[in-house]
């Protein structure tokens, strides 16, 4: 006779936070598949990594923040990348990262560059992890040797970010789908529906399940549960009302260049000239990061677009992705020469009262609740430390790798 498991593990979102979840509870020292039962619930029909896990830039850094899943997650970056091959698996490396500052040749574009039309300008933050002293400087110096992909005449400012080995990158759907497939092996279960509310029990106030629909159908299910992790990134307030995430639409594009070209991560400052039936000169701020498999990612800052009803259904403003393309040419012949191989957009969360993002249990809703979202721009980066904690307290009682206090659900709902 099989004995039922101590502990029915449900994580909502199959994102690069709940992906990590399952790779890092299904190897915690204490794991085992007879008395621990671990299931991924995602609601999009297209599988996992299809928010901004599978469209971000894949930036992994030292300098990023909050500083307490920063110390936990570069590390263990390095650590997976060394134990599963991450360097063929996930594209993992470390690269260089720089401020460029300069003028773009003569192109057609809009105003709003990389912007979509259903929302205001919003600034993704991503620098706002660098600390005073060392944030750029503005001064007049040429290009690394090796960045030859960048047109040196239209060259204003060089600045590099950070010293060499505190930026890297994961290609981030490759990295997401791996952990999984990972936590796959070792017993964790995937499941396709939306999550529409997390069970609690009345007299207890521990969670007792999760309700769902089933892909297509109307039919709602209940997967039973010790403890449930909401992980579902912008979408996290749909099965928690009260959470204050909001999402910031992101606009992003890759592109086959010309020829291959060094690895280097740009935060840009551009000039554009007044083109078309424009008389005053634009400003862009591309991110542009180059892949080892000769794929070059590009984005534009973020919009207050409204999150829809699921990540299938996120829009994407054909102009915003052409301005980017535009934009990105113009400094650069390898670019301009590329073809464009993707259009896209996605939704980056964020906690809506500031600071965060939020990791831990929420036991002032019920016991065994546990969030783990609003890491805003720094999902990528931050998920396995994030993961790891989350581990640590389901399959120990607290967490012990970092002092999390800051990011305690109890601070924000």
């Amino acid at each position: 006779m099989s004995t039922a498991p101590e502990r029915n593990i449900v994580i909502i979102g199959a994102g690069i936070i709940g992906c990590t979840t399952a790779y890092y509870l299904s190897h915690h020292p204490s794991y085992s598949a007879s008395t621990t039962k671990i299931t991924v619930l995602e609601a999009s029909v297209r599988g996992a990594a299809q928010g901004a896990s599978g469209k971000a830039g894949g930036l992994v850094a030292k300098w990023a923040y909050p500083k307490e899943l920063v110390s936990v997650s570069f590390p263990e970056h390095v650590r997976l990348a060394e134990q599963h091959n991450g360097v063929d698996r996930w594209g993992w490396r470390l690269v260089g990262c720089g401020t460029w500052e300069g003028r773009g040749e003569a192109i057609d574009h809009d105003a709003e560059t990389g912007v979509g039309a259903d929302g205001t300008r919003k600034s993704l933050g991503k620098t706002l992890g660098l600390e005073g002293s060392r944030e750029r400087k503005r001064s007049d110096v040429g290009l690394p040797d090796d960045l030859d992909w960048v047109n040196e005449q239209l060259t204003n400012s060089y600045s590099s970010m950070a010293p060499a080995g505190e930026t890297a990158q994961v290609h981030p759907y490759l990295f997401t789908t791996s952990m999984l497939e990972l936590a796959k092996e070792q017993g964790v279960e995937f499941v396709s529906g939306k999550a529409s509310a997390v069970e609690v029990d009345k007299s207890t106030r521990i969670v007792s399940g999760v309700k769902f629909t089933e892909p297509g159908t109307s039919n709602v299910q209940l997967i039973p549960a010790t403890h449930v992790v909401i992980a579902a990134g912008a979408w996290s307030p749909k099965i928690l009302p009260g959470l204050p995430i909001e999402g910031t639409r992101a606009h992003s594009i890759t592109i086959k260049p010309s020829e291959k070209i060094s690895p280097y991560v740009l935060f840009t400052e551009i000039t554009l000239p007044p083109s078309g039936s424009s008389k005053h000169v634009q400003q862009a701020n591309p991110e542009i990061y180059a892949r080892p498999d000769n794929e070059v990612y590009c984005c534009g800052p973020g919009d207050n677009s409204a999150v829809p009803e699921t990540v299938d259904d996120v829009l994407v403003d054909p102009k915003a992705c052409e301005s980017l393309r535009e934009s990105v040419s113009s400094i650069s012949k390898q670019l301009r020469e590329g073809a464009v191989d993707r259009r896209q957009a996605c939704f980056l969360p964020v906690v809506s009262s500031g600071g965060g993002p939020i990791v831990g249990e929420a036991r002032n809703v019920a016991k065994g609740l546990v969030i783990a979202t609003g890491h805003t721009c720094w999902g990528i980066c931050n998920a396995p430390g994030t993961a790891k904690a989350i581990s640590e307290l389901i399959m120990g009682g607290n967490i012990t790798c970092a002092d999390l206090r800051k990011l305690d659900p109890a601070r924000f709902l």
